[in-house]
């Protein structure tokens, strides 16, 4: 089992939201990045294990954990041309974009802050604070999780 690190703007899909749905399970739509896209199609597998982490906001952090709980997929809001990750040059024959669907396991006691990533000395190769990383999904190996649970 691997695990995995989730960017979602809690304005449009927050740990809360995912809660809220039917079995606390929904896809996880509009991944319009190709390194992103591959980490869903190629490596994410049933079970894997997810930190869900809040961007875009006054305190962006890890928020709580999900597991993967359907592999890759394509992702039909590429189809739509009136959802906001349409894309005209995505064939539902070869589709270009995918996506998983996620089970909440649990919101976190707290949020742990990035700068309190940042500041944890055993996460200094940690992905998600590389200078200049975008990814909105990227892998955490089984080290930094311990540790990221640990400051919970």
């Amino acid at each position: 089992m691997a695990n995995w690190l989730m960017k979602s703007e809690p304005s449009v899909f927050s740990i809360d939201d995912l809660k809220a749905k039917p079995k606390q399970t929904w896809y996880w739509d509009g991944v319009r990045n190709y390194q992103a896209r591959n980490y869903m199609r190629d490596a994410m597998k049933k079970g894997d294990k997810v930190f869900f982490y809040h961007s875009s906001c006054p305190q962006p952090g890890i928020v709580g954990i999900a597991r993967v709980a359907r592999e890759a997929y394509p992702d039909h809001t590429a189809f739509d041309p009136q959802d906001p990750h349409y894309d005209a040059k995505s064939d539902p024959a070869n589709p270009t974009w995918i996506m998983v669907d996620v089970k909440c396991v649990r919101k976190l006691k707290r949020t742990i802050g990035l700068d309190e990533l940042k500041a944890e000395p055993a996460l200094e190769d940690f992905v998600l604070l590389r200078r200049g990383n975008r990814l909105s999904i990227m892998p955490v190996s089984e080290a930094q999780w311990n540790v990221v649970l640990g400051l919970e």
